[in-house]
């Protein structure tokens, strides 16, 4: 019972709404367009309740909540291309209208964008309301004690340095420097410091040891060997106005969306660390555990969940939502749909990708919890 209080149902809650949204922005679209929308789940299975409106959609909640999706009238599944002149054959004119396989190139494309671009609006919204309403850290971060023979003393930082930005990323509270030096991917890492009113800039090259991070789950942390403390000792943290807010809001989506990107490629390069990379029981471990520093420690961390799986469903393969755009920019350039058979071939390779990285995090996860 403690487990399911403390893990699996903030995961589910938070899993729903990201979901929900990520499917509603397809939604949406689909009926902007005059597309037929028969289904609306969330989770897959078996259905535990649901309800039709008034234009036949049946909206429902499945038992297994690791999902979602959206059904057009018409299509075997969410965004299936089928052979056209059969589908022209088999309904009448007037359901043709709501057919989305018949739909414009554009209108297509759109309405698959659409459930990746309301993630990442999810999280600017988040972003924003915490910034103006809680507020956000503006503490200069000065390095109080650079430890002996650490790689930082190696490199050059000294105490009383003003770190001004890290790999290009300017630092503009205290909070920062841990992430931006976690999020690192390279060797070394750029260290521009403010000394005698000078900017000088140090690459220093971090220790990789096991570690926890502060909800005690195990991790690599990159350790350069400082201690930090506040400019003055004076701690500024303001509430932002609307325009400040949306711009510090749509600068955080960028960076986490720019940084897993780096992340990414740096596992494909085999210079990443794999073993950070989690499915849903790490996932529903971390959103357990921030649940319980309150709402707004949860709401952070559904914003960067709903980064994830926004930035994920653009990835080019072929099942998630960028495979399918990937298939519509083959038939702007060919100037028709991929066969049948081509597709079917692409959603084999698709499956097999997401299998395999289904299988290594929860891998990951298991070694995790100490049962490999």
């Amino acid at each position: 019972m403690e487990i399911l209080i403390s893990f699996i149902i903030p995961f589910i809650i938070l899993l729903t709404v990201v979901v929900f949204i990520h499917e509603y922005g397809h939604y949406y679209f689909a009926r902007k367009y005059g597309v037929g929308v028969t289904d609306f789940s969330i989770g897959f299975g078996k259905e535990i309740f649901g309800w039709n409106d008034k234009s036949g959609t049946r909206w429902k909640i499945c038992w297994i909540p690791l999902g979602g999706y959206v059904k057009f009238f018409g299509d075997r599944n969410v965004f299936s291309q089928a052979d056209q002149e059969k589908i022209i054959n088999k309904y009448s004119k007037e359901d043709q209208k709501k057919l989305f396989v018949l739909k414009p190139l554009y209108q297509r494309a759109l309405i698959v964008v659409a459930g990746p671009l309301a993630n990442f609006l999810l999280a600017i919204a988040i972003f924003f309301s915490a910034y103006m309403f809680v507020g956000k850290d503006f503490t200069p971060a000065v390095i109080n004690e650079v430890q002996k023979d650490s790689p930082a003393m190696e490199a050059g930082l000294k105490n009383n340095d003003i770190i001004v930005s890290i790999d290009g990323n300017k630092v503009k509270s205290i909070m920062e420097v841990s992430k931006f030096i976690m999020m690192s991917t390279g060797e070394f890492v750029d260290f521009t410091i403010s000394r005698s009113n000078q900017n000088l800039t140090y690459k220093v090259k971090p220790k990789i040891v096991p570690g926890e991070d502060n909800l005690e789950n195990k991790m690599n942390k990159r350790i350069v060997g400082i201690k930090l403390g506040a400019y003055n000792n004076e701690i500024n943290h303001v509430k932002l106005g609307p325009i400040k807010a949306i711009y510090y809001a749509i600068s955080e989506v960028y960076y986490v969306s720019a940084s897993s990107l780096k992340y990414i490629g740096s596992m494909i390069r085999g210079s990443g660390d794999s073993s950070q990379l989690g499915g849903p029981i790490r996932i529903a471990k971390i959103t357990g555990q921030v649940a319980e520093f309150g709402i707004m420690p949860f709401l952070n961390m559904m914003a960067y969940i709903s980064i994830s799986l926004g930035l994920i469903n653009l990835f080019p393969i072929p099942l998630l939502d960028g495979g399918h755009l990937m298939f519509y920019g083959f038939e702007k350039i060919l100037g028709h749909p991929l066969s049948q058979k081509v597709q079917e071939g692409f959603f084999r390779i698709g499956m097999f990708l997401l299998l395999s990285l289904m299988f290594f995090t929860t891998f990951n996860d298991l070694k995790d919890l100490g049962l490999f």
